[in-house]
């Protein structure tokens, strides 16, 4: 009995020995393995979207006239931007912030004995979001006329952004990723295997640089807001089988 069995389970494992043999000599020339590409977008935009901000100040050694007269530039301002086209709407008065102003005080030998106060500082931040660029970034560069009618204002330079922000990205997506695809068949063609499936695929950093800027690239992701030209990349990183 233990004999007849041992004879079957022989014959089973000659049966599958066989079976596995003949299909590696049928598949001899086959060959199977990985590969690894990564796609490149890259896509040149103008931004949509101008963010400015200036800030202005006052200063008395009264509290009150201080005010008033921060208040008068702030009119001066809002009726500046009014003349220029701008809506009340697009532009927003920030709370205002008040600082001691203080003097150095110094002994007869030259000596630090403290400080001496001397007045009020206020200060006042206006800002513009606007869709019109063009328009904000004249007012930007001549708003300091208003320096002639005795408003002490600093102009900040202009930020740029895009609101099709997403609708970009996706787009820059399916290309990268079709870019990746025809790379690994040019590989697998000239490598005599053919493409196989799609194993996996990560995508890389979304940067966005001034267009024609040396910026350096960041592992986390550049983000660009001082030039209204722009140009986006991202990468697309896919292994596919080869057979």
């Amino acid at each position: 009995m233990k004999t007849t069995h041992a004879i079957l389970v022989f014959s089973v494992v000659l049966l599958l020995s066989a079976f596995i043999l003949g299909d590696a000599y049928k598949n001899r020339n086959q060959r199977s393995g990985n590969i690894t590409v990564t796609g490149l977008s890259e896509k040149n935009f103008t931004s949509d979207l101008i963010v400015w901000d200036a800030t202005f100040s006052a200063d008395n050694s009264n509290l009150q006239l201080a005010f008033e007269e921060l208040n008068k530039s702030k009119s001066e301002i809002q009726k500046y931007l009014i003349s220029k086209g701008i809506e009340k709407e697009l532009f927003l008065f920030s709370a205002l912030s008040t600082n001691e102003l203080t003097d150095p005080i110094y002994g007869p030998n030259g000596d630090y004995q403290g400080r001496k106060f001397v007045g009020y500082e206020l200060n006042q931040r206006v800002q513009i979001s606007s869709n019109d660029v063009s328009k904000v970034e004249i007012i930007s560069r001549e708003i300091t006329e208003l320096l002639n009618v005795g408003v002490q204002l600093y102009s900040s330079e202009p930020r740029y952004y895009y609101t099709k922000l997403d609708d970009l990205k996706i787009d820059m997506i399916s290309i990268a990723t079709e870019n990746a695809r025809l790379r690994a068949e040019t590989i697998s063609e000239n490598a005599g295997s053919s493409l196989g499936d799609l194993i996996d695929g990560k995508m890389g950093i979304f940067q966005i640089i001034g267009q024609y800027s040396d910026e350096d690239y960041s592992w986390g992701g550049t983000y660009n807001t001082s030039s209204k030209e722009k140009t986006a990349s991202i990468t697309m990183k896919l292994i596919y089988q080869v057979n």
